[in-house]
């Protein structure tokens, strides 16, 4: 089933809680901004217009509603250059008001996971990514199935407890 709702929908309308989980060492690797970071370009903190973007709007205009936004990742080590881009390039989400956690996936091993990124919003509706192979978005998939969606929040809940903070993961 094809997402009715938008991401960015789905973030402005919840109330208590918006959890990201991301399990891919790689997503759309002909990005533009991977190719720079590539190169070279560093995102210069200092000057805020040269990385702010939309999304971190939406996420700061949550946290001030009082949502609790986390992202988790679940990386292989030694991690992929796509994942060490994502590190780097991490602070300015953590700067909107997202929590993010690092979890390396032989520490997940006795976990039950889903094989697919998701977003959750305040424990009742599911937003599933898929990807392709080379990791461009195929599509996405909106559930709000009470069985799908506890399963979901329980693995999110699993992650997030044995995630390394952003400010503490050294990436190998």
């Amino acid at each position: 089933m094809a997402a009715t709702a938008t991401l960015e929908q789905l973030l402005a309308g919840c109330e208590r809680s918006a959890w990201h989980l991301e399990t891919r060492d790689g997503y759309t690797l002909n990005d533009p901004n991977l190719a720079a970071w590539q190169a070279g370009h560093r995102i210069d903190l200092d000057d805020r217009s040269s990385w702010w973007r939309p999304w971190l709007q939406n996420v700061v205009d949550a946290v001030a509603r009082g949502v609790d936004v986390r992202r988790a990742r679940i990386i292989s080590e030694p991690i992929s250059t796509y994942i060490r881009y994502e590190y780097d390039v991490t602070i300015p989400n953590i700067r909107a008001g997202e929590h993010v956690r690092w979890l390396p996936r032989q520490r997940t091993t006795d976990l039950m996971l889903p094989p697919n990124d998701f977003w959750l919003f305040d424990a009742s509706t599911l937003l599933v990514h898929h990807f392709s192979g080379v990791g461009d978005k195929v599509g996405t998939e909106l559930i709000t199935d009470s069985a799908l969606v506890k399963q979901h929040t329980e693995a999110f809940e699993a992650v997030w407890s044995r995630g390394i903070p952003h400010e503490d993961y050294r990436p190998t």
